[in-house]
């Protein structure tokens, strides 16, 4: 079933296409690699893993403590990075690095702008703003399908193993949750068919009876999905931290899977001024960024008081709220065939159109490769 914004939002990307001049052709112009990897002092083994590896055991990569090291730009670079929210936990990092100085180490002077992907899509293709901390949505796969030159370098988290932030089902009669069904449901969720989430979707779904195109879904404000789900407007639901507390000890309900386990659906997007006309400025981003996970969120940062207290107030949350759930699995490295996942997600639930995108028009491991030393 074709989504009814698919023709729309083909329609937006490509007239913004055209307002950039961008070409589709100019896939060989990206200089990230051709640029020479060196070691880097604590970034060992640790550092890179198999991209094809996935799963609740695999461990992030990680470097030591401040590392790896600042190497600062000759002239300070002022760069703006688009988000669509300042208080969701997987944007910490950003905002410690600020708080930090991470980022001035590097010599880079970095804005944090709210902007939702669509908007910001255009802009970056543009270079009006230099990076993204996004996902590759489905209107990414439809502008880099169009032309835009946009990757995905850096991944942002995976949820820890006891995380429940994902599908959760009202149980009917009779129903466990090892035999629900979900054929002909009405799910509430204030992410549409064109997130990443339509992929550990698209999986759940089909291992419970049902698909994209079968179901119905319902796009909810974010006070209104759990009282849509507990009220019975609602059959499922997609419930994010920290709201799945409030159902957790009731057997009326039962969770049935979130995001696949070591495998980050976001990060960093770049357009064409980090991964071509500045690359240095690119790496020195993606390196204070790395340098934060592996100072800061290494570990289970919220056995630390006094930095959930720090956590608090950069992302304007109780301190209760913070702690009521699990730490992310801060993760800045990209698993081998997630865009594939992903588009063919996209792809039931009919909101991109044309061919699938080849990983490599898709993501650029180069830059935290380099970062951090490793020759891929």
């Amino acid at each position: 079933m074709r989504h009814p914004l698919a023709p729309a939002l083909t329609l937006v990307l490509s007239c913004a296409l055209a307002l950039t001049g961008c070409s589709a052709q100019r896939d060989s112009g990206l200089k990230t690699a051709d640029r020479d990897i060196e070691p880097v002092p604590g970034c060992g083994e640790h550092s890179w893993t198999d991209p094809a590896q996935t799963g609740e055991n695999r461990s992030p990569a990680r470097c030591e403590a401040g590392a790896p090291a600042p190497r600062k730009l000759k002239k300070t670079r002022k760069l703006t990075i688009a988000t669509s929210t300042l208080t969701a936990e997987y944007v910490a990092p950003l905002q410690i690095a600020i708080a930090k100085g991470e980022f001035a180490k590097e010599g880079l002077d970095v804005e944090l702008r709210v902007l939702p992907t669509p908007e910001a899509l255009p802009l970056l293709a543009k270079g009006e703003i230099d990076a993204l901390w996004a996902a590759p949505e489905a209107a990414v796969v439809n502008g880099i399908n169009s032309g835009f030159d946009i990757r995905w370098v850096a991944g942002n988290f995976s949820p820890d193993p006891k995380s429940k932030s994902g599908l959760w089902v009202r149980l009917r009669e009779g129903e466990k949750p090892s035999s629900v069904s979900l054929a002909n449901r009405k799910i509430g969720t204030l992410i549409g068919k064109g997130s990443v989430i339509s992929y550990p979707m698209d999986t759940l779904l089909s291992a419970h009876g049902a698909d994209m195109a079968s179901m119905s879904f319902q796009q909810l404000g974010s006070s209104d999905v759990l009282t849509a789900f507990t009220s019975g407007g609602v059959d499922a639901a997609w419930l994010l931290d920290p709201v799945w507390r409030r159902v957790e000890e009731d057997e009326k309900y039962a969770f049935l899977g979130g995001q696949p386990p070591g495998e980050p659906l976001g990060g960093a997007l770049f357009g064409p001024g980090l991964l071509s006309a500045d690359v240095d400025a690119g790496v020195a981003l993606l390196r204070a960024y790395i340098r934060t996970v592996n100072t800061y969120f290494a570990d289970d940062y919220k056995k630390d008081p006094a930095f959930v207290a720090e956590l608090a107030k950069i992302l304007k949350q109780d301190p209760k709220v913070i702690t009521a759930v699990p730490a992310l699995r801060m993760d800045w490295e990209i698993r081998k065939g997630t865009t594939d996942r992903l588009q063919k997600a996209y792809r039931d639930a009919g909101v991109t159109e044309g061919k699938p995108v080849p990983e490599a028009r898709l993501v650029d491991r180069g830059l935290y490769a380099e970062a951090v030393g490793h020759e891929p």
